[in-house]
């Protein structure tokens, strides 16, 4: 299609921002580097209106069609943070930041939206308006929530949203989606096990908070296979085991858990936090102990709505010439709190046979680029065409 080559032309430009921003990552909210570049750019192709700061360090482009008779408004989302992960590519434009690394393709997302926004401001072939949105702290730090309290979709009058994340496994620039519940809502405990520590050749004068943490990981086993429905999917995992105490004989006075929870729907994240509190709390005063449970709810699960997923589908579908099923995950996405606020859909695009996303050997392929600009303007167009 035209727009596939346009983009094909503009490869090597568009993979040089790309690299560029891989070789300086910036987590979280501290994306001051990243955002300038990306506000300069827009800038410079013209958009009606380029506003920073948006969720402390959010750009907003505003690209205007030769129409607006629809009246009607597309939001476009990229996440621009890196991971606190020391790279392993040995590329030449590799991380020049020790511990920082664009280790889930946010790097190539920014690129390809830039991309689509020089397109969409050059040609304006559409009838309404296009926002570009580029979002900090995906990565944990609700980026996507921060820019909605900042008033984002009334400032700029947005109906309807869209976002895309890269897919390794996948064939590189081909596409997969789903309606309805795609990414998990994603949430954290603490559990805090006092006992009564002491020296380990007398047991018998402690409470032992080790035996105690033990058989609450594994009582936290049963919170899923015990009291939910086989056929649901949920997660619960404890992650880390941890005393104040590393000496080989003596016994801690307290120990401390940590571990992750995914769900998919409100229901079951409910009863999950319900029950975990409970086996902890039970176990411990049962074996003479206190537990402290401290439950933090994270990301919602993030659910493509039918009409907006249909859209997307049909827009990769005139991309690529094929869209995939996408499969659930129970990974989490912030685009969660957007599709919340506005209907809308979230599309993965291959990246081919690489490494898996947060792995410090992952990273993007430039080759998927010309098709993911090209999925970014054909949303446009096909959502805001312009009467012939």
């Amino acid at each position: 299609m035209p727009i596939k080559n346009r983009f094909a032309e503009w490869l090597p430009e568009i993979a040089a921002w790309r690299q560029d921003i891989h070789a300086h990552p910036e987590l979280q909210f501290d994306t001051h580097r990243t955002a300038a570049l990306v506000a300069d750019k827009l800038r410079a192709f013209g958009c009606d209106a380029v506003e920073t700061g948006i969720g402390r360090t959010g750009v907003v482009g505003v690209i205007r069609g030769r129409a607006d008779t629809s009246g009607r408004v597309v939001g476009l989302r990229a996440d621009m943070d890196a991971l606190p992960i020391f790279e392993a590519t040995g590329v030449d434009y590799a991380s020049t930041e020790p511990g920082k690394m664009h280790a889930c393709g946010h790097d190539g997302h920014t690129a390809m939206l830039l991309g689509a926004a020089r397109y969409l401001a050059e040609t304006r072939n559409f009838d309404g308006t296009a926002v570009v949105i580029f979002q900090p702290a995906e990565e944990g730090g609700g980026g996507g929530k921060a820019m909605l309290d900042d008033g984002l979709m009334d400032r700029f009058g947005i109906h309807e949203v869209y976002g895309m994340h890269n897919w390794p496994g996948l064939p590189a620039g081909q596409f997969a989606i789903r309606p309805g519940p795609f990414f998990a809502a994603t949430d954290e405990f603490n559990i805090t096990v006092r006992g009564h520590g002491g020296h380990a050749a007398k047991p018998q004068d402690t409470v032992d908070p080790i035996v105690i943490a033990s058989q609450i990981v594994l009582g936290l086993q049963t919170v899923i296979s015990r009291n939910l429905d086989p056929v649901a999917q949920a997660v619960l995992s404890v992650t880390s085991i941890e005393s104040a105490t590393k000496a080989h004989n003596v016994i801690p006075p307290s120990v401390d858990l940590r571990g992750t929870v995914r769900t998919l729907n409100d229901g079951i994240r409910d009863l999950i936090e319900a029950r975990l509190t409970a086996v902890a709390t039970g176990i411990a005063a049962a074996a003479g102990g206190d537990a402290h449970v401290s439950y933090r709810r994270g990301y919602p699960v993030m659910i493509n709505a039918e009409a907006e997923t249909a859209f997307a589908a049909e827009a990769a579908r005139n991309v690529s010439g094929t869209c995939g099923d996408a499969p659930l995950v129970m990974w989490g996405e912030d685009f969660s709190y957007l599709l919340q606020a506005r209907p809308g859909a979230y599309i993965v695009m291959g990246n081919g046979d690489s490494a898996p996303v947060h792995d410090p050997a992952y990273n993007f392929n430039d080759e998927a680029i010309p098709a993911g600009c090209s999925w970014w303007a054909e949303i446009v167009q096909t959502r805001l065409p312009v009467a012939h």
